[in-house]
């Protein structure tokens, strides 16, 4: 597939690392690991093809719902994960973006999360989006507070509050609006994520676990992909 042909940003829902875990009698634990494996091999392989913005959803506002093990265990993936990326990864040519609220997190996770921004944010390749305590809904309140916010403080006036304005208090401003959003696990909704960016996003749903995702099955929504005619809204 040509460069041209690519979505220039694409989000993945990883999901299914706990049916895939207990498929095979293990605990969830297990395959939140394997699919941490699979996430750098992922990231790894959008930056080689030329894929400009990556977006992943590691960790969702209600993700906190979950039984507090494995919560814990996930912030311990998450900290192993920034701290490889920050030794064994410098010759990687990407640059990390968090998005979410980082201040429920503990300080050594938070203080990994700054390091890992400051570290590559001169790097020119590939920009990754880390979602981790994300949500579109609470993402959309938090701009509508600082638009707020902006026009208490005579910094703006109501009508000229457009889309553009809008889109640069989302955690994403600077970026473009997915173009792709794949969902494996056979799961078919959104689950809260980019919720205002993904107005005009392709969906790819595909029916395998996040640690059995492969190169290749990138490649197939990559291809569905490129094989639908985006009209947004016309004709």
């Amino acid at each position: 597939m040509s460069t041209q042909e690519l979505p220039k940003h694409v989000g993945i829902i990883m999901d299914g690392n706990g049916r895939w875990a207990k498929k095979r009698g293990l605990p969830r634990s297990a395959g939140h690991a394997a699919g941490a494996a699979v996430f750098k091999n992922i990231v790894r392989y959008c930056s080689k093809i030329g894929i400009q913005h990556l977006t992943v959803y590691a960790f969702s506002t209600e993700n906190w719902k979950r039984p507090q093990n494995e919560v814990l265990t996930l912030m311990k993936l998450f900290k192993q994960y920034l701290s490889d990326a920050l030794t064994n990864f410098l010759d990687e040519n990407i640059r990390v973006r968090f998005l979410g609220d980082e201040t429920a997190f503990d300080p050594r996770l938070r203080e990994l999360i700054d390091e890992t921004v400051e570290v590559s944010k001169n790097r020119t390749g590939m920009v990754l989006n880390i979602a981790l305590n994300y949500g579109g809904r609470s993402e959309i309140l938090n701009a509508v507070r600082l638009l707020a916010r902006d026009v208490q403080n005579g910094v703006l006036l109501p009508e000229q509050i457009g889309e553009e304005a809008f889109s640069q208090k989302l955690d994403t401003a600077g970026q473009p609006d997915p173009d792709l959003i794949i969902r494996p696990s056979g799961e078919k909704r959104t689950s809260n994520f980019l919720l205002w960016q993904s107005a005009y996003a392709e969906y790819v749903f595909m029916d395998i676990l996040w640690p059995d995702f492969k190169p290749k099955d990138l490649d197939r929504a990559l291809e569905l992909y490129a094989a639908r005619n985006r009209r947004f809204g016309g004709i």
